[in-house]
């Protein structure tokens, strides 16, 4: 426990205080001042994490989302307060201005990053297949994170589905990330009357999974936990998440993938893809990822996933990764999108 907490407070020190103390020495503040400043920001985090961590108050929720915009915001600051410190000592850099220039940069980019976070992009996805007798159009969205993220968020998001007028709509988990998000934050669902489908997210797992099963289900939602159904010529199939990176392959044997229907597979997670194929999936949806959410943690995320945004085909499956319609952490994307997929299938 004491080297967590010497790494915590390591790192802490590095994005919050360092950056934050630096730039207010640039700028001259008084010494009561620059502390002023500084010490409520490195607290943020562990005010947050552990003193706010069970309050559900709505005044916890909003010092729990400023502490995680300036999570969000602090790699990005620290990279531009350590380039500045080579401008200052090499080139003679006035203080003064590289901090006001530090603070221009970050106002823009928090007003882009907030601003790309609560508009999602519809990005079209087209597709053909053999199997298919007639055109279909459905509408992905992954990891909307409800609890983090509002009800007023997710009235826009099925505004937006509703409008495109799909046959269908997949929901490939982290839809809520929080205990206790009730029925009335989840009506705009029935906003939206064609069909819905969904598999289960990580976060769902973190929380009250059955009672979120139940929520769903009450509200119309055909929740797919290693099952498949059959509707209009096509076959949709859900696969719990589970961190075991074989579970693809361990499930679909158990399911009966018909070769004379389309099929599309709800995972989250964007593994599997081989085995997708293997037992003749066509289309695997996934989500996860958030594409990193912000820079430069993009750069880890491609570490762990092979498969991190966007579509991708191994022989005939295609695998695409929604990079999240919501945002986990801070209501921030920076190098990102949110996004809403619209796929348009075809008959070959």
């Amino acid at each position: 426990m004491l080297r967590v907490f010497l790494i915590v407070l390591s790192l802490s020190i590095l994005l919050f205080a360092y950056p934050v103390w630096r730039m207010g020495d640039w700028l001259q503040l008084s010494l009561s001042a620059n502390l002023a400043f500084t010490i409520p920001i490195f607290l943020s985090q562990f005010i947050a994490r552990f003193g706010l961590r069970k309050n559900r108050s709505n005044f916890a929720f909003v010092l729990r989302h400023i502490a995680d915009f300036l999570l969000g915001l602090s790699p990005i600051v620290l990279l531009m307060v350590l380039a500045a410190e080579i401008g200052v000592l090499i080139f003679g850099w006035q203080g003064v201005n590289v901090a006001t220039t530090i603070l221009a940069a970050t106002v823009a980019l928090s007003v882009l990053g907030v601003v790309k976070a609560w508009r999602p992009k519809i990005v079209t996805v087209p597709l053909s297949s053999r199997r298919l007798s007639k055109p279909v159009r459905f509408v992905q969205i992954s990891d909307v994170h409800i609890g983090s993220r509002t009800s007023r968020y997710l009235d826009s998001i099925m505004q937006t589905v509703v409008d495109l007028d799909p046959d269908f709509l997949c929901i490939t988990g982290d839809f809520i990330d929080q205990p206790g998000v009730s029925v009335d934050k989840l009506r705009a669902l029935t906003s939206f009357s064609s069909p819905i489908y969904y598999c289960t997210g990580n976060h769902e797992h973190y929380e009250d999974l059955d009672d979120i099963i139940d929520r769903l289900q009450s509200l119309g939602v055909e929740v797919l936990r290693n099952r498949s159904v059959e509707v209009d010529g096509l076959q949709i199939i859900g696969i719990d998440d589970s961190s075991d990176s074989e579970q693809v392959a361990k499930i679909l044997p158990d399911l009966d993938i018909r070769d004379d229907l389309y099929s599309i597979l709800l995972y989250h997670r964007p593994r599997g893809l081989e085995a997708a194929h293997e037992h003749g999936v066509d289309l695997k949806l996934s989500g996860h990822t958030h594409n990193g959410q912000i820079v430069p943690f993009n750069l880890a995320v491609g570490r762990v996933f092979e498969y991190t945004r966007g579509l991708y085909t191994y022989k005939n499956t295609h695998l695409y990764v929604n990079e999240g319609s919501g945002t986990w952490g801070p209501v921030l994307r920076i190098g990102t999108k949110s996004e809403i997929t619209l796929f348009e299938l075809s008959a070959a």
